[in-house]
């Protein structure tokens, strides 16, 4: 589904991630963790070329590219990939002036040329998948967090994308917010949506994760599926970054 080669990426002389390999199965969920600045969000951004790498090969799906000094990937080529995933942000994005149904219908109809009356039934059915088809015609500014994420992952989910993509969904939520966004996510997982999740939610990632990746100053520390991590870690740095956390597996 997903396959990294040796994935580079640097800011100036500041090299972020260092020679990343990876592969993620079709209908899998893969969480990243590791300590902050260790480089979790920028390899996420990588997957759909917010940011582009400097090095290495990244294919989704069918579609491969290469990077690399001299190799420039061509703008419809970086389309092409991006259509391909769906993207859930921190900080949920919605455009404030539009309803709902709007900010979900805004890809589908600008973007893939759907018809207005098509993406709406979409946008219609995604709502009620996230448990929000009443708020159809409300703002954002009128939605709490978590409500307002909901729709960003209806918005995500509306291009009909291969993978989603997950950068910290619950960060900017207040604690009692944020089961309601993994609940949605936890149905996608069963659902089959390959689901590439960056989050601080252990407890999440314990109970919905196939396969947990951590990473550590742009590297792969360790990698493996839930139990491997949380009970039997390998690395001394895997288990001094897991007896910090709050609420330890």
């Amino acid at each position: 589904m997903i396959e990294i080669k040796q994935l580079e990426k640097a800011f100036g002389d500041h090299q972020v991630l260092k020679g990343i390999d990876l592969n993620i199965e079709k209908s899998k969920v893969m969480v990243i963790i590791g300590p902050s600045g260790s480089g979790k969000t920028t390899l996420l951004r990588c997957m759909n070329l917010l940011e582009m790498p400097t090095k290495g090969a990244l294919r989704v799906g069918d579609f491969q590219m290469t990077f690399g000094e001299g190799n420039v990937p061509k703008q419809k080529d970086i389309l092409s990939l991006r259509r391909k995933s769906g993207m859930v942000f921190q900080s949920y994005n919605l455009f404030p002036h539009k309803t709902v149904l709007q900010n979900i219908m805004e890809g589908p109809v600008i973007v893939q040329r759907k018809k207005q009356e098509e993406a709406e039934a979409r946008a219609l059915q995604l709502l009620d998948k996230v448990g929000l088809k009443e708020k159809a015609q409300a703002y954002p500014e009128q939605l709490s967090g978590g409500q307002q994420q909901r729709v960003g992952i209806a918005r995500a989910m509306a291009v009909n994308p291969e993978v989603l993509l997950f950068d910290e969904p619950t960060s900017a939520l207040d604690p009692e917010l944020v089961g309601e966004v993994l609940g949605v996510m936890k149905e996608l997982a069963l659902e089959g949506m390959t689901m590439v999740v960056v989050t601080h939610e252990m407890k999440f990632a314990s109970e919905v994760a196939d396969q947990i990746v951590l990473l550590d100053q742009g590297k792969i520390l360790e990698q493996g599926s839930p139990d491997d991590i949380f009970n039997h870690p390998k690395e001394e740095r895997t288990k001094s970054f897991l007896s910090r956390l709050i609420d330890p597996i």
